[in-house]
């Protein structure tokens, strides 16, 4: 009798990533899973007390994705720390649509969400270095920035718009600089 298959942990949360990328977080089931993975249901019941709890480690491995396009964006060094994760977010939602959609267009309101994250900490930190605003204005800056950015990307990642990467650029370059302007930095 030959070995069964040992299918791991890891193996049930990249395929329903896989599943998410090909066919949006709402196809994620036991059923759908095994069969990507050749096997019965059963190994998923034993790594996952239940759906959600799988669901929330499929969000946690998009989010690990997404942190790395922006990592690597910034080490590319094209675009200065703050562009670079705009640019990467928003390379993100046009390249994993389904993932960016679980990830930042799924109704949170029953979800605790921390007014600050650690990603959210440092960009604040670049914007006071760059710009030397603080407190309240800093915070208000990032949030300004950041919300025009997602709109960018989730023009992207609806298929809306697909603008030119350098059109991009600019575009954040610009509303950057407008922000600067509108908070008094020179």
């Amino acid at each position: 009798m030959p070995p069964k298959i040992k299918v791991t942990k890891d193996d049930i949360i990249n395929a329903a990533v896989d599943i998410v990328r090909n066919s949006g977080a709402q196809a994620i089931n036991a059923r759908t899973i095994a069969s990507v993975l050749n096997c019965s249901t059963q190994p998923i019941f034993s790594n996952f007390a239940t759906m959600d709890e799988l669901r929330l480690a499929v969000v946690e491995k998009a989010d690990i994705l997404c942190q790395e396009y922006m990592q690597r964006e910034v080490v590319i060094g094209k675009y200065p720390a703050y562009k670079a994760n705009g640019m990467a977010y928003i390379r993100f939602a046009k390249e994993e649509k389904e993932l960016f959609k679980l990830l930042y267009m799924r109704d949170r309101s029953s979800e605790l969400i921390p007014e600050t994250t650690e990603q959210t900490d440092k960009m604040e930190s670049i914007v006071h270095n760059n710009t030397g605003l603080s407190g309240a204005d800093v915070k208000l800056f990032h949030l300004e920035m950041w919300a025009y950015v997602h709109g960018i990307a989730t023009m992207f990642a609806t298929g809306f718009l697909d603008l030119d990467w350098e059109l991009v650029s600019k575009m954040l370059t610009d509303s950057y600089q407008g922000l600067k302007k509108q908070h008094g930095v020179e």
